[in-house]
């Protein structure tokens, strides 16, 4: 009887440390898409699995090929919380970019990220 009060407990121990582990926010899809070759793109979104805190997540657009040059833009996060979307100041010119992002959620872990995409 002690052994099986042992166990059951063990195991609500390890299920309440894996629903906190997956609370992490996750990327689920970004537009552009990874690796994806595009027209100059007036916004950019990537949408996650959570809301997130607007004043500790965002992201930052560079041109590798440009030691790392930024592009000016302005970042907000979306009416839902679930997004973060980028507008760019100016066109983006051809040429391969990479985004660097950081998301935090109610959980307060910080996650982060990067992909490319190239403008044609």
């Amino acid at each position: 009887m002690k052994l099986n009060l042992i166990a059951a407990a063990t195991a609500l121990a390890l299920t309440g440390l894996a629903t906190q582990a997956s609370a992490h926010a996750h990327l689920l899809s970004s537009s552009p898409a990874a690796n994806a070759t595009v027209a100059a793109p007036g916004q950019l979104t990537l949408k996650f699995s959570e809301k997130l805190q607007p004043k500790f997540s965002g992201l930052a657009i560079t041109m590798p090929q440009m030691n790392n040059i930024a592009a000016p833009t302005k970042v907000a996060v979306s009416k839902d919380g679930r997004s973060l979307v980028a507008t760019p100041t100016t066109p983006l010119s051809a040429g391969v970019y990479k985004v660097s992002w950081h998301a935090v959620t109610a959980d307060t872990h910080r996650v982060q990220g990067a992909y490319s995409f190239t403008v044609r």
